[in-house]
């Protein structure tokens, strides 16, 4: 039974692509503040207008709508961190965002999971988030936990417990996107501190973040926004994450919809750094387009360039990014459109030098849970770390000496220099795998063994039994209150 704490293997290369030019960044930066400014955001939250209003933006408390002026912007925007640490359960796996690698997490959160064993779709539960826990917690290409579906079972505050799962069954760092409100993110934070063995603690190595979407085009959410000031105000991270839909929610055009949902991002942004300046905050914009003959949500028509510029525009602003990888429309794993559509994220946004990128694993838009799917997508992503990597070359890799000893027309298999290196030289994926009889496994069956495998053999340490008493208790409060509502 393994237990073994596997370092974290992120993307990291010398290489960098431009998605837009300088010019184009400062013309998309000054259509966010016009935005702000001229047409505002809408902040339904009595708190949020009441600490916008007294740190000097114009509110419309009838309306709900907020202009903020561009030196102010610009002045709360100063003092943000550019980057921060991100803390875990166990502290091997801590990391930080300045260090010039990009960490990816799993996609979440899903509400249909492919049983392991039956094969038979049925709503997702929170043995399912436990299950993907751990399997994440073993693959190094996984440095943080999204849980990748909801604990349904427990209604109001699924959230809390898909967080609980979390903490139980990985040591890496957890990030929540559904734990919204004021109340349910003051419980979490109450989780985060046990684990963390105090608050103070927590702060230093903060355990726990939180993704919070916006409501396009312009809209801020109302739990959403109150659950992030208490983060805030506890110097937890907390990211915005824009989705604008092409045609629907946003502008036809992509700097249309990039702009403005940008905006959305750099007004909650904003309202952090009222609440408490030099709070961690991270920047993200996944937008999609609506297909023109139906209305459909599409992730990935031919050109989807552009999930990868938002990363430049985060970084414009001085902010972290959360870049967005993977999440196929495909109905199921293992399909041609599953492999395809995202083929090219890992690579991309590994160029473009996002901080952490979501995420791994599901399939049919970012709802549907099949286990072997992280697994394949894990092949993707070490692909793209390989390519990225830069080529070493000097003596020993020329090997001139072995061509020379081998001469025109001979081979290799005898040297000592083969010997040494052919273990290593070619890298095993999923479709090379070999099976009993010498051939090469079916790449999805493979994947679906090696769930099996991971969930038998890799067991992450226990979770103290007081802490588990605490989290246990903090569980049941939570559940009287938010559940009777």
């Amino acid at each position: 039974m393994s237990s073994e704490l596997r370092p974290l293997e992120p993307l990291k290369s010398p290489y960098r692509v431009r998605y837009l030019t300088d010019a184009q960044l400062d013309q998309l930066q000054d259509a966010t503040l016009t935005i702000m400014e001229r047409t505002g955001v809408k902040f339904p939250s009595e708190k949020a207008l009441k600490v916008l209003a007294e740190h000097g933006a114009k509110v419309d408390f009838q309306t709900q709508i907020v202009r903020l002026p561009r030196d102010l912007v610009m002045n709360y925007l100063a003092k943000m961190p550019r980057y921060f640490d991100i803390g875990a359960r166990h502290p091997f796996y801590d990391f930080h965002l300045g260090d010039g690698c990009t960490y990816f997490t799993t996609d979440g959160c899903g509400v249909e999971t492919i049983d392991l064993q039956t094969r038979q779709r049925r709503p997702s539960c929170k043995a399912d988030v436990a299950m993907m826990a751990r399997v994440s917690d073993y693959l190094p290409s996984v440095a943080f936990y999204w849980p990748m579906v909801s604990s349904q079972e427990y209604g109001e505050t699924a959230p809390l417990h898909d967080l609980d799962a979390g903490f139980r069954n990985t040591l890496k760092h957890i990030q929540s996107e559904t734990i919204m409100g004021e109340a349910p993110v003051r419980y979490a934070v109450e989780m985060s501190a046990v684990i963390a063995g105090s608050k103070e603690e927590m702060r230093k190595r903060p355990n726990f973040s939180l993704l919070v979407c916006t409501i396009a085009p312009l809209v801020q959410d109302k739990d959403g926004i109150e659950g992030a000031m208490v983060l805030a105000a506890e110097s937890v991270p907390v990211g915005f994450l824009s989705m604008p839909t092409m045609g629907t929610t946003a502008p036809a055009t992509l700097a249309g919809a990039l702009a403005m949902g940008d905006a959305e991002v750099i007004s909650a942004t904003v309202l952090m750094q009222m609440v408490n300046p030099g709070a961690p905050v991270f920047h993200s914009i996944m937008q999609a387009w609506a297909d023109p003959r139906s209305g459909s949500y599409v992730s990935y028509p031919l050109d989807a360039h552009g999930r990868y510029a938002p990363v430049e525009m985060a970084h414009h602003w001085g902010m972290p990014s959360l870049g967005a990888c993977y999440g196929t429309d495909s109905p199921e794993a293992g399909s041609w459109q599953s492999g395809s559509e995202v083929a090219l994220d890992a690579y991309m946004v590994g160029l473009s030098g996002a901080e952490f990128v979501t995420g791994m694993g599901l399939s049919h838009t970012y709802t549907r849970l099949y286990p072997e799917s992280l697994i394949l997508d894990n092949d993707i992503y070490q692909k793209a770390r390989y390519y990225l990597m830069s080529t070493e070359v000097n003596a020993e890799m020329l090997a001139l000496d072995t061509i020379d000893a081998v001469g025109p027309g001979g081979h290799y298999l005898a040297q000592k220099h083969t010997r040494k290196y052919m273990r290593d030289a070619m890298k095993r994926g999923v479709a090379h795998q070999i099976g009993q009889d010498g051939t090469y496994l079916d790449p999805r069956e493979y994947a679906i063994d090696q769930v099996k495998w991971i969930l038998a053999n890799h067991h992450p340490e226990p979770l103290e039994d007081a802490k588990q008493t605490e989290l246990d208790q903090i569980l049941a409060s939570a559940d009287r209150e938010l559940r009777k509502q």
